[in-house]
């Protein structure tokens, strides 16, 4: 417990840490794990390993899923075919191959599984790396996509070399039968267990209890789908996209706000914790019989050169292909550039996933204390180095958000969010008739919205007048707005004070805040 509450308190300094330093907070934490890990008499904190992945892979991908949709996989269905299939698929061949030429005593079996497990990048790992370096939204969509379905594959190749170690006969022509079983499956027990949820979700009015009921979606769909030995990776991705398909407003700003916050604190605390623990099983290959020589690091190093070189080859050549033949949008088609795909190649970072699956390896499997050994070096070259060096590639190659791009889809939504408030506003005219002063006002703060949605951008292809008109309206609303807004402080700061004075009802105060933070919320 100690080590856990130490990680999450790491993961917490750390965060900020990374954002000074412009360095990601997972790989921090890994290191932190790391340098703990090297310290002898500190305590190592053991998980099953077969409770590792159900334990944190089913809230991060729920909440990696989040913030994605069935469109964005739909529109990328080629490329995440490609990345998250074929790629996985040539890597795990060419990862065996590797590992039987340089790892003496390894079994085809072994040398499958340690493909398989070292093929899928992560989502979580890549997202937090490439997020927050203004990279092109487009390249981080697909890091994402990428890294929410290739895992599904890689766990198919897994469990086939798995029951050869142990003894079981499994047919190689039983794979695609297999995997598309697990995949309908799987995504069809997500969408079942996300209905109910849904059902549930509309007859409980309190949004921490809403917020409470999401946390064990994801942790349902894992459980259930793996029961019935289907893909419990897809499950939760399908229950997340299910439950974030809704065009409707039925949530409210109040859930949107404290779910929001509610999964964005949860993801950073098991992601550190999660990191931490890929740190701290350097101890295992530190106690191994393997030991850390040079005769023994240079097989690992062959098979990350591998890895690497496999990722790198089809970004530069399979990719472009990809791209061309397969009907992306013209704008993805004549945008991406090999840096940019340089870029994505140097993003394909292991994590969880990789490290969960190489303690699960049998304890009979041959070499299995030298394939512990590969596998934190793979995820030290592939997360670490990258991690580190990402922020000084993407500046070096010029691979940055264009920024007119983004602001010319913010104003698409801006105007399409100002015309349906319009005709809205004509709606309630006509059903409450609606005194012409207050239509009025409405009118005004409609047209001074549009120009906070979108600023001065919003009113292109308007004349003069018009634009003055608007950025006049919009400043008065903006001064009103002002003015409330300080009374507002100023009576949390008196109840705030009133709390902590002999004979206030916290409770009640409580509850005062909570009305003025709703008041607040509204001048958003």
């Amino acid at each position: 417990m100690g080590v856990v509450l130490g990680l999450m308190l790491g993961t917490v300094l750390l965060v900020g840490v990374g954002e000074r330093i412009n360095r990601p907070y997972p790989v921090l934490v890994l290191l932190l794990g790391a340098g703990l890990a090297l310290i002898p008499d500190v305590p190592m904190l053991r998980i099953d390993p077969n409770l590792i992945l159900p334990l944190f892979l089913p809230p991060l991908i729920f909440a990696t899923a989040q913030r994605t949709s069935w469109r964005v996989l739909w529109d990328r269905r080629r490329s995440v075919f490609g990345l998250a299939g074929v790629l996985v698929v040539v890597t795990v061949v060419a990862v065996t191959f590797t590992s039987r030429a340089v790892v003496p005593g390894v079994s085809v079996a072994a040398a499958i599984a340690l493909g398989a497990l070292a093929a899928p990048p992560d989502p979580v790992a890549a997202e937090a790396v490439a997020g927050p370096l203004g990279m092109p939204r487009r390249l981080v969509t697909l890091l994402q996509a990428e890294g929410l379905c290739n895992d599904a594959t890689a766990l198919v190749i897994y469990g086939m070399a798995i029951q050869y170690i142990d003894g079981n006969r499994f047919s190689a022509w039983e794979l695609a039968p297999k995997f598309i079983y697990e995949a309908v499956v799987g995504a069809g027990m997500g969408i079942a267990v996300a209905w109910i949820s849904g059902k549930l979700l509309s007859m409980i009015g309190e949004s921490t209890a809403r917020s409470g009921l999401t946390l064990t979606v994801p942790f349902a769909c894992y459980l259930l789908a793996s029961a019935i030995d289907s893909s419990g990776v897809l499950a939760v991705l399908a229950a997340a996209l299910y439950l974030g398909r809704r065009g409707d407003d039925d949530a409210g700003v109040a859930d949107r706000l404290s779910g929001g916050a509610f999964w964005d604190t949860i993801e950073m605390l098991i992601t550190g914790v999660a990191f931490g623990l890929i740190g701290l099983e350097l101890r295992e290959v530190i106690d191994s019989d393997v030991g850390v020589r040079g005769a023994t690091l240079l097989p690992a190093l062959a098979i990350c050169g591998v890895i690497f070189g496999v990722r790198l080859a089809w970004m530069l050549v399979a990719g472009p292909l990809v791209r061309h033949f397969g009907g992306e949008e013209r704008a993805e088609r004549t945008s991406r550039n090999s840096r940019e795909d340089f870029v994505l190649a140097w993003c394909g970072m292991r994590g969880l996933a990789t490290i969960a699956l190489v303690l699960a390896l049998p304890a009979n499997t041959p070499e299995r204390g030298e394939l512990v050994l590969i596998t934190f070096a793979i995820i030290v070259t592939t997360l670490v180095l990258p991690g580190l060096t990402l922020p000084w590639v993407v500046k070096r190659l010029q691979v940055t958000a264009d920024a007119s791009l983004e602001e010319a889809a913010i104003r698409r939504l801006s105007k399409r969010a100002a015309k349906a408030s319009l005709s809205r506003l004509r709606e309630l005219d006509v059903l409450d008739d609606l005194p012409a002063e207050v239509s009025e006002i409405l009118r005004r703060r409609q047209q001074g919205m549009l120009v906070m949605l979108a600023g001065d951008a919003a009113a292109q292809g308007q004349d003069a007048d018009v634009k003055d008109r608007l950025a006049e309206r919009a400043e008065q609303m903006r001064k009103l707005d002002g003015v409330y807004a300080e009374m507002l402080a100023a009576a949390r700061r008196e109840v705030l004070l009133a709390r902590i004075e002999p004979g206030t009802d916290p409770a009640a105060a409580d509850e005062v805040l909570r009305q003025l933070d709703l008041r607040s919320v509204r001048l958003i």
